[in-house]
């Protein structure tokens, strides 16, 4: 792929209230299908006052006093698009599991769609587990090292089947597809290089629908449809070995990465807001400034919502990633949790 760079200027759009409004009354009538890889997000909190050492290896036991579970990665961008109202329909592949049970109560909790969520005894449900520590009442809980239950086998063929199939069935009942690839391991996530194929080619089936894909190891091979990398990921995807820090390079990467899929790319940047290329050219869309203590955890998939409903409710791609960063605004106020923004939040 051959990189050039044409400088980027600022979007000007104008977005005032009543054509916000106008957008976000649409949402509720409408349907988001989220492909890809769903976690479970598992919080336990460790309280240090209450530790106990073990009788049989005299290691110290950490007690558990609490539990908090959320639906992570695609389930992220499931509980920001149901907080702005769309109904979300969601597709993926889980174990047979506690875990795998626990993330279905939380989907549906949200008020997710779980009916095609497949579950599999071979596959681990995907999980991080964070533990949480204590040392008093008056203490901050900082996080431990994680533990992380992840598939490393390849996605049996029969599943494949069954995604597709999946795709096929709910795609025209829906008026957007989110797809999440999030796990690093080639084929081993629900959006494998034959699934990846089949969005391709019904991207191309339903050119009046919204695709939109956040894939953290492979944006580069996408097609036909919408990206929405950040920009460590946009030059991964271009020059693996590039320095994500230097902004000419993260822009000649983004304008390739739009050529390559032949729809705008939304490369998020921080509190710079979102680098916007098209068939136009390439313009930055400013955040709205952030004072105070943030949070960034999950402010892409907060982005990725926004502007998936905005494109979905007739937006112009510079008004959905205006719509996107004030979604981002809203969720990285919200200290320790992956926030969610309403719409009386955006407004």
């Amino acid at each position: 792929m051959t990189i050039g760079h044409r400088p980027s200027a600022i979007c000007h759009t104008p977005m005032d209230r009543s054509r916000l409004e106008s957008l976000l009354a649409r949402f509720p009538a409408l349907t988001v299908l989220v492909v890809g890889d769903f976690f479970l997000d598992k919080y336990l909190l460790i309280d240090r006052r209450l530790a106990e050492t073990s009788l049989e290896t005299g290691l110290e036991a950490h007690q558990v006093v609490e539990v908090r579970r959320s639906p992570g990665a695609a389930g992220t961008v499931t509980a920001n698009l149901r907080a702005l109202g769309l109904s979300v329909v969601a597709l993926g592949v889980l174990g047979d599991d506690g875990e795998g049970y626990e993330l279905k109560r939380a989907l549906r909790t949200i008020g997710a769609d779980v009916s095609r969520l497949i579950d599999r005894p071979d596959r681990f449900t995907p999980t991080y587990a964070k533990p949480m520590l204590r040392e008093s009442p008056a203490d901050t809980p900082r996080e431990l090292n994680r533990l992380d239950i992840k598939n490393r086998l390849p996605m049996p063929a029969e599943v494949e089947d069954g995604i597709i199939a999946g795709l096929r069935d709910a795609l025209p009942r829906v008026q957007g597809v989110v797809i999440a690839d999030q796990v690093s391991e080639a084929d081993c996530g629900v959006v494998t290089e034959r699934v990846r194929a089949e969005l391709r080619e019904l991207a191309r089936a339903y050119p009046g629908k919204v695709f939109a894909a956040d894939s953290r190891e492979r944006a580069g091979l996408y097609e036909d449809v919408i990206l929405k990398p950040n920009a460590r990921e946009a030059v991964r995807a271009v020059l693996p070995e590039g320095d994500a820090t230097d902004r000419r390079l993260v822009e000649a990467c983004g304008a390739a990465l739009a050529a390559r899929a032949r729809r705008p790319v939304f490369v998020t940047v921080g509190a710079e807001g979102i680098w916007l290329f098209d068939e136009s050219g390439g313009e930055r869309v400013p955040a709205r400034p952030a004072a105070g203590p943030i949070d960034p955890v999950g402010a892409g998939d907060s982005v990725m919502a926004g502007l998936v409903s905005a494109l979905c409710a007739g937006a112009s791609p510079r008004e959905a990633a205006i719509v996107g960063n004030l979604a981002a605004s809203v969720t990285i106020k919200q200290i320790g949790t992956t926030g969610t923004a309403s719409p009386a939040q955006v407004l």
